[in-house]
């Protein structure tokens, strides 16, 4: 063959592939959502007693003595006990795995403790239902069997791993290649290479950082169930049944009735998608359509909703864009980076909103060192670009993580918020990650604000037990490097990033 000729094939082929995975990036990032898993729910009714905030609190003492506060998953547990017939729990991270240091402590066993409850209530009544949905992180992308996940199989529970193939690239750089070549060879299993989330299990095949590199997730972190009033009982979290995890602050709030029909609906889309071809689960109707609930003649409270993926961002966009002086917002959060939500935040601070906002350092990650991005190049355009308006402080984390993800605005008129599982970051807001938060509307000074704010402002201040510093002021981790700051830039718009 010609020399010319053999030039033109190369060229045709090369400009052949790179259309090819030009269409399927594209395709990968903009394709709809699988069907029946995006909820924008309607609002329901409030009444007394249907929501209860919770949370967890590390923090330690002038001589780094750990004080350990924590209420989130011993109500998660109750609700499961008290379960009747079903319960449907989805959990990103639910393994013993340890992080860098293989030998480190935990401070409570909770993937044990879980499956423990789970299998007991199994064996107590064999009809009872259990669909427990989770991320294929937990069996390290096909590379480590999970034992709890095998327990629960064994104990006839149905367990559904999150098919991460049907939902949107984030890294489409990346993930398009791995779609056209790398996924067809990139098997899981035992091999050589290090295990990437604990460094005393055994090594895996090349094929589980293959798949680990899409940076993708069912990130949700929930729980609903059938309780013995006949309703549905539910709780939303920022926190992991994981062992490793078990020292982080979180937030949560327990919720009953018909608002969590429409997160039910989803997480049953969720098992579908994924391969799950089970029968009904025994959901009375009475507690899907809200007949069962608050007692006969009582008064809304208030009003509260789902929301999950980019309904989420919609819903905090929409909320602090009309927040303007007499406004105060309050967010506690793991990771702040998405740009709608910054500028948004800078806009209500232009307006007069009084701002606080509360980050992790993001320092600490399983024993292992991060070097502060996104939260710190943030913050500190936070700060500098509203003048100092907006008021900054730091969490100050001793090896765990400020895992909270919750945004609060105390308006004129009501109080509002948001918690679950949602980092305010391209990838959990735009429809890449799988998120489920709950928005709740009350008066002021309800006992959800009042809850709220009173475990707020004893972080922000430094109050009770007296010696205890939680947070540390904008200065300790300030970050003024335009290199960190760029790089958050194009990881954010990239996602060539773990946040």
């Amino acid at each position: 063959m010609p020399r010319n000729a053999r030039k033109r094939i190369t060229r045709w082929l090369g400009g052949g592939l790179i259309t090819v995975w030009l269409l399927v990036g594209a395709w990968n990032i903009c394709k709809p959502m699988p069907e029946g898993v995006v909820v924008n729910g309607g609002w329901a009714a409030l009444h007394e007693g249907d929501v209860r905030f919770l949370r967890d609190i590390t923090a330690a003492d002038g001589y780094g003595h750990p004080i350990i506060d924590q209420q989130i998953f011993d109500a998660a547990f109750r609700i499961i006990a008290d379960a009747q017939h079903f319960v449907v729990v989805d959990m990103f991270l639910f393994n013993t795995q340890r992080g860098a240091h293989a030998s480190a402590p935990v401070h409570r066993p909770l993937a044990e403790e879980l499956t423990r409850l789970l299998v007991d209530k199994r064996r107590a009544d064999p009809r009872f239902r259990i669909l427990f949905i989770t991320d294929p992180i937990n069996d390290v992308y096909g590379g480590e069997p999970s034992p709890e996940l095998e327990t629960l199989r064994a104990a006839d529970a149905e367990v559904v791993i999150t098919d991460l193939d049907r939902l949107r690239d984030s890294n489409p750089a990346y993930s398009a290649l791995w779609r056209i070549a790398l996924r067809w060879w990139a098997g899981g299993g035992p091999g050589t290479w290090p295990n990437p989330f604990d460094a005393g299990a055994q090594g895996v095949a090349p094929g589980v950082w293959a798949r680990l590199a899409n940076f993708k997730a069912n990130h949700r972190k929930l729980l609903v169930a059938d309780g013995p009033d006949g309703g549905l009982h539910g709780l939303v979290t920022s926190a992991n049944p994981h062992d490793a995890s078990s020292l982080h602050s979180n937030v949560a709030l327990v919720i009953k009735g018909p608002a969590l029909a429409p997160l039910l609906a989803s997480e049953l889309a969720i098992a579908r998608f994924s391969g799950w071809k089970g029968e009904p689960l025994p959901v009375p109707a009475a507690a899907a359509d809200g007949t069962v609930g608050a007692a006969a003649g009582a008064t809304a409270t208030g009003r509260i909703r789902i929301v999950t993926e980019e309904a989420i961002a919609d819903a905090v966009v929409e909320r602090l864009q009309t927040c303007a002086a007499g406004d105060a917002i309050d967010i506690a959060m793991f990771y702040l980076s998405d740009r709608g939500v910054l500028r948004a935040l800078h806009e209500a601070a232009a307006r007069g909103a009084a701002v606080r906002v509360l980050l992790d350092p993001n320092k600490d990650a399983f024993g292992r060192e991060k070097n502060g991005i996104p939260n710190r190049p943030v913050a500190t355009e936070l700060v500098a670009s509203s003048d100092g308006a907006i008021r900054l402080r730091w969490y100050r984390t001793h090896g765990e993580q400020f895992h909270v993800k919750l945004v609060a605005v105390r308006g004129r008129e009501g109080y509002w918020l948001t918690l679950g599982s949602a980092n305010l970051t391209r990838r959990n807001l735009r429809d890449y990650n799988l998120e489920a938060n709950v928005v709740v509307e009350t008066p002021r000074e309800s006992a959800l604000e009042m809850a709220v704010l009173q475990w707020f402002d004893g972080l922000w201040t430094n109050r009770a037990p007296a010696g205890v510093e939680y947070t540390a002021e904008f200065g300790a981790y300030a970050d003024p490097s335009q290199l960190n700051y760029w790089g958050y830039r194009f990881m954010e718009a990239t996602g060539l990033s773990t946040f």
